[in-house]
């Protein structure tokens, strides 16, 4: 713990207070500075540190959730992935799913009604751009290559893949653009009502210090820790309504040629992902375990055998633990619901509101990645009542930072024609990554001489001074799992390296 002197001035003031840079937060950060309220985001850790850089990399609808009667969350869901395309372009994609038939497990019937409902809900708020539905016989089909001969009839649908962690710093990006600060590797600590303000302690990082600020609203988006934020509030509640549950994914070498993905039944009732990633790996997952802590525990040697056996029951080639070349885990803050089933628990958003003393708490409770969105606006309708000039909702519209483009492949070729000199594939990547800021990466350099030092996995110099200039990186883990995914391709002897190069900036 820190030992925290208090500054002799007054304290800095804002309209909001949020503490979490996840998902939800940037996402509020987000649409609140763009209302014109002043906004303040602090975490512990890194910008998407957490669940929000551990997740399948899916803006889905939930197709599984109808089991579950979510159809108001489907529906919204499904309306947000029309949304996201329109205004990530660069960080979605549209991506089929193959689902094999398993007779024993849900009969044909019920899937083809499931896939119609989930079309139909799909086309119920926004016009869908997505192909529908249908039956298919993977007889000679690409689609089948991968799978066992046994599996020849399957159902196919769309929903889109992202990049989580990317998503998340764009909007932390988007609300810095529109004047909110943000503050990372700061721990709120406490926070007590005074004169209609919210007073905060902040801790920075080792030999930072701390500092206090004063908010009219303090919005607890921490994630994981929100319940811990929660009973360090006067007249919050603790633990109530939080359960925790962890989800592990494995990426393994490519299992199959092909674009598509597949959604695999297990024998559990439950489903699995396999997933392309990053052009020449598989994604597998995810688990589901109840877990107590918000801290995210290694994957475990059980988890990574229940994936691999679940790949392994539809696949030609049997996936093992030892073709595992990453695993990764993320604990799911779900609203409590009394579901038995860490499957059967809500992926609904629910919020916790204290109005006492006319400076307001509110604390965000469950969600998932593709709605998060819709759950700032929600956020920012519960406070409304105290901030009469906050303007209407605006962020369905307003492309995220490197999303006003055409389409990627004319970005592609666009950075392409501009840049003769540059590596083909790296101006490919780097659109991926920043989409129409890409030329604000690349700068003024006219061949690979001039991006700097090469540490390998398609990161030059320039674009590492990009991350830390411009999106708030400050270690290797923020560099290589967050902003890229290079260190899939990083050797030890690398990742070393640039350690050393991250050493030298502080």
């Amino acid at each position: 713990m820190i030992n925290c002197a208090m500054p002799d001035s007054s304290p800095s003031a804002y309209d909001l207070l949020i503490i979490g840079a996840g998902i939800n937060g940037a996402g509020i950060a987000r649409d609140a500075a763009g209302r014109g309220l002043s906004v303040l985001i602090v975490d512990q850790g890194d910008i998407g540190g957490a669940t929000s850089s551990a997740s399948s990399k899916l803006i889905h609808g939930g197709l599984r959730y109808l089991e579950f009667y979510e159809f108001r969350l489907v529906a919204e869901a499904l309306a947000e992935r029309e949304v996201l395309l329109r205004i990530a372009p660069h960080l979605t994609r549209p991506l089929r799913f193959v689902m094999p038939h398993v007779p024993s497990l849900r009969p044909a019937w019920m899937i083809r009604l499931g896939l119609l409902l989930y079309d139909s809900l799909g086309r119920l708020r926004r016009r869908a751009t997505l192909p529908g539905s249908r039956s298919l016989d993977l007889s000679g089909s690409i689609l089948g290559e991968a799978l066992q001969d046994r599996y020849r009839r399957a159902f196919s649908y769309y929903d889109v893949a992202t990049d989580d962690a990317r998503l998340t710093l764009a909007n932390a990006r988007a609300a810095a653009d529109l004047g909110a600060r943000l503050m990372t590797r700061t721990r709120f600590a406490n926070a007590r009502r005074e004169q209609g303000f919210w007073h905060a302690t902040l801790e920075g990082a080792a030999g930072e210090g701390c500092s206090e600020i004063r908010a009219r609203a303090l919005v607890n988006a921490a994630g994981p820790w929100a319940a811990g934020v929660m009973a360090g509030l006067p007249g919050q509640k603790g633990r109530a309504g939080v359960q925790l549950v962890k989800g592990s994914h494995v990426v393994v070498p490519r299992l199959y040629p092909g674009d598509h993905a597949y959604l695999l039944q297990n024998d559990d009732r439950r489903v699995v992902f396999l997933l392309p990633f990053e052009e020449i790996y598989t994604l597998i997952g995810t688990t589901e375990q109840r877990v107590d802590e918000p801290e995210s525990a290694p994957v475990s040697a059980d988890e990574i055998n229940y994936l691999c056996r679940a790949a392994s029951r539809y696949t030609r080639v049997p996936v093992t633990p030892g073709d595992v070349v990453w695993s990764y885990s993320g604990v799911r803050p779900l609203t409590d619901d009394g579901a038995g089933n860490p499957s059967a628990v809500s992926r609904d958003y629910s919020f916790v509101l204290d109005d006492a003393d006319q400076a307001p708490a509110l604390s965000v409770i469950g969600g998932k990645l593709t709605t998060y969105r819709k759950l700032a606006e929600a956020a920012l309708a519960k406070l409304s009542p105290w901030f009469a000039q906050m303007g209407p909702a605006w962020t369905d519209t307003r492309p995220l930072p490197g999303g006003d483009f055409d389409t990627l492949p004319k970005l592609v070729a666009k950075l392409q024609r501009r840049h003769p000199d540059l590596p083909k594939q790296w101006l490919a990547q780097i659109a991926h990554r920043h989409g129409s800021l890409a030329s604000a990466v690349i700068g003024e350099a006219k061949n690979v001489a001039e991006l700097g030092r090469d540490f390998g996995g398609g990161l030059y110099e320039r674009e590492l001074r990009y991350f830390v200039e411009h999106e708030w990186a400050r270690s290797v883990e923020d560099i290589v799992w967050r902003r890229s995914k290079a260190g899939l391709a990083l050797s030890e002897a690398q990742l070393a390296e640039l350690a050393l190069w991250c050493a030298k900036l502080r």
